[in-house]
Formats: structure tokens, C-alpha cells, sequence
């Protein structure tokens, strides 16, 4: 066999499998091989040949792609590029895509779970049923979900599809997105404290941006309800997990529920392991059988449309057309 037309690196990938990638490289003739990368050193060396990267949490940084000469995509695995510098990527003619539409079914759903849990207290009973105790009462107080309110930080796909679940729950719904000044049904719209004074249980569903890092700290907490519950199905890092420890330590809110942490996996150190209160799902809203198969095809797709001179259907600097390494023009 010859030399393939094109090369390709995964930098990182915990799927345990990448068949739908290999499926989709060899379409166009591209060889795709994957690392397990971790370093800047790492993805430097490993990819100074590559012609696009998929990636999944390894940083793709500045200093990377000046020595990626070659390189003219990096599509990364989901929603979120945080991992990936997108100014250097436009000032470089990279093109930088991800797969924004989809999951958003599983990570409602999960969401949703994660919070009905709390709010009916099914982990407080199900300990005490299983240490000996069994009487209703350890779940008290429960109010009805009508009463209850459930905020929104973020209110794009995954919110809305979050909010359709919680209204057939009964709950009241507020949310607080800055993007988002168009009535929507069954949600008010409130501002970023009302919400936090109001809620008493608190779902995120932002992007991780400069501006949304840390968008809950000590600070936020204090404002909010000492019977509140944050939901986290986004990124770690919009919670500042100190500041977080510190507010469930002291009484300041009741609990969290969280697919994601600012570490990940965590420190076995990490004191929210050890609290009653705070329940942790290891970054799987997103997860599905279908809904993995479907992002690992549709990243790979990006790879492919752009090796091939072709704009992939999710760009996330689209300002970089028209002065790409791959010569793609504006539409």
C-alpha cells in the first residue's frame, strides 16, 4: 500500500474505541492515528506532520500550532473548545470546528435526573434504607415542585430542552442568559442575582468563556438560598470548586450535583468525594450509545470536509474563510 494522501492525529480520545473515525479517514484516504497526548512537548512532536487534529481534552495551545505547520483543522470531539485557542488557530488560518447540536437530549435527561434526585432526596434515602433506617421522615422537608424554583445559567439548546423537562414537572422556571432577549415560553427572565436569589435549585448550561470562568465564587454563593442546589452538566470551571467546598462547608447552600469538575478525573483528595450532600457522575451527560457513535462520525466529518476544501457545517471562527491554510473561500 501507498503513502496515504492525507495525515491525521487524534490527541486524545477515552472512548475505547475509534472505528466511525477510521471509517470516515479512510473515505478521503487519510491515515489516522491516535495519541494519547498530554503535553505541549507531546503534540508538538507527535503531530509536526499532521494535516488535522481531533481533539478531546488535551490543550491545543498557541505555541502548538506554530509548530504544526501543516495543520489546517482541529475538530473537537462535543460542544465545548475550551481546550483549544481559537484566536491563535484564526490568526494561523486553522480552522476550528465541533459538533454544537448534539447529545442535547441525554444531557437534559441527565441534568433533569441529576436534579429530581435531589429534589426528592433519593440518595438521602436510599443510605438510610441502607444502614437501617427506614422512615420516610430522614427526607424531610420536601415542598411541592410548584413551589419550587428551578434557574437557568445558559438557555441555548440544552437549556430549552431542560426547561421543557422541568415544566412537566411543575416547576417555575427562570433563567439569566445575556445572549437571550426574546420571550420564551414557560421562562422568565430575570437578572444574574434575582436568579440567584430566587432559585432554589441552580442548572448551568453555559459555554466556558473568559467572561463565564468562575461564574459562581464565594461571592455568588452567599447570595443564594441556604436550602439551594447547583446542577453542573457544563463545564467545571464555571464554579470555582473552592469557593464551592468552602459554601457547602459553611451552610451557605444545601448540595450540588455535577457530571463535570475543574479537574477531571479528580483528586482523591478532593473533599467533595467524601461529602453527603454533593452527588458526582464522571462528565457522562453527554453519553449514550447513539449520541457517542454521532459525535465521534460528525467530528471526524469536519476533519474530512476541510482536507478536502470544503467549510464544515460547524465552524467555530468563521472569521477565519477566506484566508485559510486549506485556500477555503467565504461563502
Amino acid at each position: 500500500m501507498g503513502e496515504k494522501r492525507f495525515n491525521v492525529v487524534i490527541t486524545d480520545c477515552d472512548h475505547g474505541f475509534i472505528d466511525p473515525e477510521r471509517e470516515v479517514m479512510e473515505s478521503i484516504d487519510a491515515e489516522l492515528i491516535l495519541r494519547q497526548l498530554k503535553t505541549e512537548e507531546e503534540v508538538i512532536a507527535a503531530c509536526k506532520d499532521t494535516d488535522g487534529l481531533i481533539n478531546q481534552y488535551t490543550l491545543i495551545t498557541g505555541k502548538v500550532m506554530e509548530n504544526l505547520p501543516r495543520c489546517k483543522v482541529i475538530a473537537r470531539y462535543g460542544v465545548g473548545v475550551d481546550s483549544i485557542d481559537i484566536e491563535a488557530a484564526t490568526e494561523r488560518g486553522i480552522i476550528v470546528a465541533n459538533v454544537p447540536d448534539y447529545g442535547t437530549t441525554d444531557v437534559a435527561n441527565h441534568a433533569a435526573a441529576l436534579l429530581l434526585t435531589c429534589y426528592r432526596k433519593i440518595m438521602t434515602a436510599n443510605n438510610a434504607v441502607k444502614t437501617g433506617t427506614w422512615d420516610y421522615q430522614v427526607m424531610y422537608p420536601i415542598e411541592p415542585s410548584r413551589q419550587s424554583t428551578v434557574g437557568l445559567l445558559g438557555i441555548g439548546r440544552i437549556g430549552r430542552a431542560f426547561t421543557e423537562r422541568m415544566l412537566a414537572f411543575d416547576f417555575t422556571v427562570i433563567a439569566n442568559d445575556p445572549y437571550v432577549t426574546e420571550h420564551i415560553p414557560g421562562i422568565r427572565i430575570v437578572d444574574f442575582d434575582t436568579l440567584l436569589a430566587e432559585s432554589d435549585f441552580i442548572s448551568i448550561h453555559c459555554p466556558l468563556t473568559n467572561s463565564t470562568y468562575h461564574l459562581l465564587g464565594e461571592k455568588e454563593f452567599e447570595k443564594m438560598k441556604n436550602t439551594a442546589v447547583i446542577v453542573n452538566t457544563a463545564r467545571g470551571a464555571l464554579i470555582d470548586e473552592a469557593a464551592l467546598i468552602r459554601a457547602l462547608q459553611k451552610g451557605w447552600i444545601a448540595g450540588a450535583a455535577l457530571d463535570v469538575l475543574e479537574k477531571e478525573p479528580p483528586d482523591p483528595a478532593n473533599p467533595l468525594l467524601t461529602m453527603d450532600n454533593v452527588i458526582i457522575t464522571p462528565h457522562a451527560a453527554w453519553f449514550s450509545v447513539a449520541s457517542r457513535i454521532e459525535v465521534k462520525k460528525r467530528t471526524a466529518q469536519n476533519v474530512a470536509a476541510v482536507l478536502q476544501g470544503i467549510a464544515p457545517k460547524n465552524i467555530v471562527n468563521p472569521e477565519v474563510l477566506g484566508k485559510t491554510r486549506a485556500n477555503i473561500a467565504k461563502p
